[in-house]
């Protein structure tokens, strides 16, 4: 499918286009119910029914209360506020009685979401423990076992990576935390639309979302917090989202949001085999015209989402062959997103084993609804002349 410039789009991770019945779903919202959702009036209180009604049906694929729903800006808020706001709680509970701040467990592998609020109670004097992967990604259950302490206060565990597609065994995993009574927060953004997010099945306390990954509008996510979690909420404002978060709520985004998560959810089962069949189509092209690749991560037909295809063209630089698709009219990333940029290799595959320069030489492709046949083999003959183009400057370089 083709997006602005861009002829084939291969990077369905980063964000996916805003669905066309979302935006008529959030249309009337930005123009005749405008209204302030806080105001007694009517147009405000019709705004008002609007996040109830979105509440609700976000409840319902979620499997929980809707006041254990709480609309915020994104992912990146949700898990900031999920990790700082449960240690500042178990801070406070604990002062006096402990003498220094709780400890809080992660995964090796997490988003920078995670990893950097993480990283900044670090430096507050919280003690954080990085639990370790094996070569697909996967969390040990006896590494979680180990590390709980007496004084463990939050386990935080992405529920499908960004990178490499590993998909935690969340349940079993939050099985043990709740075995020591403590809460399991799960960064379930990449997991919406292509795994269950039951939050009874799952087992977890908090979970977060983001709404521009399964083809809802960008700027808007949400807090699962389970009843009785101890939490202490962070945004003080005019006392909105039932004190918990203050600032009037983002009425049409966070309509978008409800609708792109019940149409996600709905379709879940015939999303994942159209991107199976679509990333495997790709996987079998570039393995067949273009030496020395290896997959990243998970095997393709056990614990990986199946839109997710990372792997590693030895003897390139991924930064450089993503400007070479780019300039042949395919979007792909060299890593997250988030860090595209960034100097540093990944740290997601240099946790699962991987040398700098094969962390450095890999490319992410995740395919999405748009995508056709006929999309995935043109893309795949643009990959293998790129890499090609590229290793023979490289060789003539060097």
């Amino acid at each position: 499918m083709t997006y602005g410039a861009q002829s084939i789009y291969l990077d369905h991770a980063a964000t996916t286009p805003v669905d066309p019945v979302v935006v008529e779903a959030m249309i009337p919202f930005f123009t005749g119910t405008f209204g302030n959702p806080s105001s007694i009036y009517q147009v405000g209180q019709d705004g008002r029914a609007a996040l109830d009604r979105a509440r609700a049906m976000i409840a319902r694929v979620l499997r929980c209360r809707s006041t254990e729903i709480l609309f915020t800006s994104g992912a990146t808020e949700s898990n900031n506020l999920a990790i700082k706001g449960v240690a500042a709680a178990a801070r406070d509970r604990h002062k006096g009685a402990v003498g220094k701040p709780p400890h809080i467990i992660i995964t090796g592998i997490e988003h920078h979401a995670v990893l950097h609020p993480a990283l900044a109670l670090e430096k507050l004097g919280y003690a954080v423990t990085r639990l370790p992967v094996d070569s697909e990604g996967i969390v040990s259950g006896n590494d979680l076992d180990d590390a709980i302490r007496p004084d463990t206060c939050l386990v935080s565990v992405i529920y499908a990576n960004n990178e490499i597609g590993t998909i935690q065994p969340v349940a079993a995993l939050a099985k043990i935390a709740r075995n020591y009574g403590v809460p399991v927060h799960i960064d379930a953004v990449q997991a919406a639309g292509s795994l269950s997010i039951d939050v009874d099945a799952l087992g977890v306390d908090l979970l977060s979302l983001s709404a521009h990954k399964f083809y809802g509008p960008k700027g808007v996510g949400m807090l699962y917090v389970r009843k009785g979690t101890p939490i202490r909420y962070l945004q003080d404002g005019g006392g909105q989202e039932s004190g918990r978060r203050g600032g009037t709520e983002n009425v049409p985004l966070i309509v978008g949001m409800a609708e792109a998560l019940v149409r996600a959810d709905r379709d879940r089962e015939i999303y994942n085999a159209h991107c199976r069949d679509l990333r495997d189509r790709l996987w079998h092209a570039i393995r067949n015209d273009v030496p020395d690749v290896v997959p990243n991560g998970p095997d393709m037909a056990d614990a990986r989402l199946a839109n997710n295809l990372n792997v590693s063209f030895r003897g390139v630089q991924g930064e450089t062959v993503l400007l070479g698709l780019d300039m042949a009219g395919v979007a792909a990333s060299a890593g997250s997103a988030c860090t595209t940029g960034n100097s540093e290799p990944s740290h997601v595959l240099r946790a699962i084993g991987h040398s700098e320069d094969e962390a450095r030489a890999s490319m992410r492709f995740t395919v999405g609804r748009g995508n056709s046949h006929d999309e995935i083999d043109e893309a795949a003959r643009i990959i293998a002349e790129v890499i090609a183009r590229t290793r023979t400057l490289a060789d003539s370089i060097s």
